[in-house]
């Protein structure tokens, strides 16, 4: 008898700052519809957030994508960094720097990973505005792993400039 695979709902960020961030965006939302085994359940607003890292480089578009997929953990992030390179995404040294695609499994279920490919939930999550208001968009009672919900957490982080962008995905 076949082992039954279990579908896990999955939280994607998405990010972009280079070759037209709406555009990206845009695909990737595209690819993410066309992934084996999962569908594609929400697409937060697009929000333009000012950069992490070095600030020589153009402001961001953000966005959170819900999935409901079959695909294990690192399967996921491995079609993930397919659609990140057919977006011409090139892994650097410099941490935080500028991108055409950034694709981060945020939460996968409501599974605790540490490997040394995948930590989930992502390490940045509870601090990041651009990551934690889109989010909120399309699941505000969410509770994160380790029990503590969406809604403190947003209490905790500022907008800090975060802006809905009126050219969003639908």
């Amino acid at each position: 008898m076949p082992e039954q695979v279990t579908e896990h709902n999955v939280y994607v960020g998405l990010g972009a700052n280079l070759a037209n961030p709406l555009t990206q965006l845009h695909s990737a939302v595209a690819a993410l519809r066309q992934l084996p085994h999962s569908r594609l359940l929400a697409v937060s607003g697009f929000y333009g957030s000012k950069p992490m890292g070095p600030q020589d480089q153009p402001d961001y578009v953000n966005a959170v994508a819900k999935l409901a997929t079959k695909l294990l953990p690192i399967e996921l992030l491995d079609a993930l960094q397919q659609i990140e390179q057919q977006h011409g995404r090139q892994r650097k040294a410099q941490r935080w720097g500028a991108r055409t695609l950034d694709l981060d499994i945020l939460l996968y279920a409501n599974h605790t990973i540490s490997s040394e490919r995948l930590i989930v939930p992502h390490y940045g999550l509870t601090q990041r505005e651009f990551v934690l208001y889109p989010l909120a968009e399309i699941a505000p009672q969410l509770q994160l792993p380790c029990g503590t919900s969406l809604q403190v957490l947003l209490s905790q982080v500022p907008l800090n400039g975060l802006e809905k962008l009126s050219n969003t995905c639908s």
